[in-house]
């Protein structure tokens, strides 16, 4: 196996550009052809991906430069999908670390670049988006070496090369050019440098196999699809190995059926793959991430990969609302728990576990948007279920109770600062940092328990008027930090089971905001809107008008109604508290109390 090879990952901050750069380096390594027709971002190729403009789970392919086979691994943005990183990290030799030209370090490129500083992976700073006005490379080549420096970089690693490049116009340069030119040819530059700083494996392929399998795909063909880099040694089609989870783990022998490699996009089987190779092996029905499929003769596995462990956990629960079943497919507890199963194979950051009450399962995971993608593609596939408030998961350390505590990231223009200062003040958070960037906007760094944020994503964009960009970051546990306030306002209570009618509409309209319209059905312990004071109200949401044989058409008869709230399911799962629900359905998101009738609510609140 002569073939040169180099396993690259790419990593940044959220929109930074990481998956628009992969698609550039498919695109002049000539992995498309002339007349081929390439949609953007052609790595997203989930369809809540496209729709969001996120990369979600980690993505091989694979380019021809020069004569040597690069594999490109692109990994998601955002901190909830960490554990994805932290296993594409495990199968490359380097990493291309992107930074916007304007923003600089953000607390994702903190995180990352910490990730692959630890493995002792020699990054290569890529400044994307040069030609931004307001960009300023040299501040944030600065800022990079800072961080560097900060995270306990070794002289190599803060030796790092620099490239400059727009990935979106798909050129690169080594050195600065004038602002609002193009600096580069190409993207060739780029690809010099991971030739000439990216080594190449060094493993030898007649000693024994050693594949660590760092993702997991499927195929309903061909079942589990294990992905991973060969170590050392050599892997065969019709192969026998012996699979184990760790030096200390169980082990079981196994036969791979067939083992493919990327091209392009494309992956193509191949007679024997070698050291530095990233593969797909399938075959092996039981196979899972971390395990090593090694020499039944001389077996040399390596350890497990350690995932960070979940902050945050959510009940999923069965929809026991009097609207069940009319439009999911899968409504049972079974069908919940072993989709949840299904899902275990190939999410490593997510802990699932039954509770002592039937039909409720406790889902943990690394932050909101982790678990709320994870509903949003159980409700595509037709389940029908009912998730409650999001609760930090503490820790005891040392006798003392402790809670999660998060990096948060704020850029926000200077006439909103009061506002969001004093609502993360509200939450209990500490300024860290604040920088104004000199043209009108600053940026503010706050350390705040991982409770503050529950539900701070619709009051920030309220504050700062959309115009606001906010990032969190798991930064470690620390002791209880007492009470924080919940939501300001109360709920407006449906009190009776039916359809919601203009009528209702219109006399409800000066209580409160809507989240239903004319038409809806409604029952009894529902939320039909948001209270303008902070107490619950129960009201007449199915209210409809006497009529009597005077008719009359004037002008104070036309009923005057607000436009009701779009109630996605990410507002859903902030807005609630603890004695509500949110019911998702393949159609429909609603939000309801946990105690349907009235006398229960007062119940339960007595006894609480």
């Amino acid at each position: 196996m002569t073939r040169q090879i180099r396993n690259i990952a790419i990593i940044a901050h959220v929109d930074h550009g990481k998956t628009t750069m992969v698609d550039q380096l498919l695109r002049q390594s000539g992995t498309f052809a002339e007349h081929e027709k390439v949609v953007d971002t052609v790595m997203d190729n989930n369809a809540i991906e496209r729709e969001r403009g996120i990369t979600i789970l980690a993505k091989n392919c694979a380019v021809s430069w020069q004569g040597t086979h690069i594999n490109i691994v692109d990994t998601p943005g955002h901190a909830d999908f960490g554990g994805e990183v932290e296993r594409a990290l495990s199968m490359v030799d380097g990493v291309l670390l992107l930074i916007d030209a304007q923003e600089g370090p953000m607390p994702q490129t903190r995180f990352v670049t910490k990730k692959a500083l630890a493995l002792g992976l020699k990054p290569i700073v890529v400044v994307n988006k040069v030609d931004k006005p307001g960009a300023n490379p040299d501040k944030v080549i600065n800022a990079a070496f800072d961080l560097f420096d900060k995270l306990g970089a070794n002289d190599e690693q803060l030796d790092f090369p620099v490239v400059y490049a727009s990935g979106i116009n798909g050129w690169s340069s080594l050195a600065e050019g004038e602002p609002g030119e193009q600096w580069g040819p190409d993207m060739a530059p780029l690809f010099e440098t991971v030739l000439k700083h990216v080594p190449p494996h060094a493993g030898d392929a007649a000693a024994a196999l050693q594949l660590q399998i760092s993702a997991l795909d499927f195929s309903t063909f061909v079942g589990r699809i294990g992905v991973g880099r060969i170590n050392a040694g050599t892997l065969r089609p019709a192969q026998d190995v012996l699979v184990m989870a760790g030096p200390d783990g169980a082990s079981y022998k196994a036969r791979v059926n067939e083992v493919l490699t990327f091209q392009g996009l494309d992956r193509i089987k191949v007679s024997e793959a070698g050291p530095g190779d990233i593969v797909l092996v399938n075959g092996i029905e039981h196979i899972g991430i971390g395990e090593t499929l090694t020499d039944p003769a001389d077996p040399q596995p390596l350890p497990m990969l350690k995932i960070d462990e979940p902050t945050l956990t959510m009940n999923f629960c069965v929809n026991t609302s009097p609207l069940a079943g009319r439009e999911g497919k899968f409504v049972t507890s079974r069908q919940i728990w072993d989709r949840l199963q299904r899902e275990l194979r190939s999410n490593v950051a997510l802990r699932v576990k039954e509770t002592s009450e039937d039909g409720i399962f406790e889902v943990s995971g690394r932050g909101e948007l982790h678990l709320t993608i994870l509903l949003e593609e159980m409700r595509r596939e037709g389940y029908e279920l009912a998730v409650s408030k999001p609760r930090v998961v503490f820790k005891d350390i040392a006798g003392e109770r402790c809670e999660p505590i998060e990096l948060v990231t704020a850029d926000i223009e200077e006439g909103h600062q009061g506002g969001v200062m004093q609502a993360l003040g509200e939450r209990k958070g500490e300024l860290v940092n604040m920088e104004p960037d000199g043209r009108g906007r600053v940026r503010l760094e706050y350390r705040i328990p991982a409770r503050g944020l529950i539900g701070f994503t619709n009051e920030f964009l309220n504050l700062t008027r959309g115009s606001g960009l906010i990032s969190n970051i798991f930064d470690g546990y620390e002791p209880h930090k007492g009470d924080i306030g919940g939501r300001k306002n109360g709920v407006l209570i449906s009190m009776d089971d039916g359809e919601i009618f203009t009528y209702a509409l219109g006399k409800l309209d000066d209580r409160g905001r809507m989240f239903v319209r004319a038409g809806d059905p409604v029952y009894e312990g529902m939320i039909v809107g948001v209270h303008n004071r902070d107490n619950d109200l129960v009201v007449n949401a199915t209210r409809t008008k006497q009529l009597t044989n005077f008719r009359v058409s004037g002008k104070e008869d036309a009923i005057k109604i607000t436009p009701p709230i779009l109630l996605t399911l990410e507002y859903g799962v902030e807005f609630i508290e603890d004695d509500e629900l949110v019911e998702i359905t393949p159609k429909s998101i609603r939000l309801r109390k946990r105690f349907l009738k009235e006398h229960e609510r007062k119940r339960a609140s007595r006894e609480a």
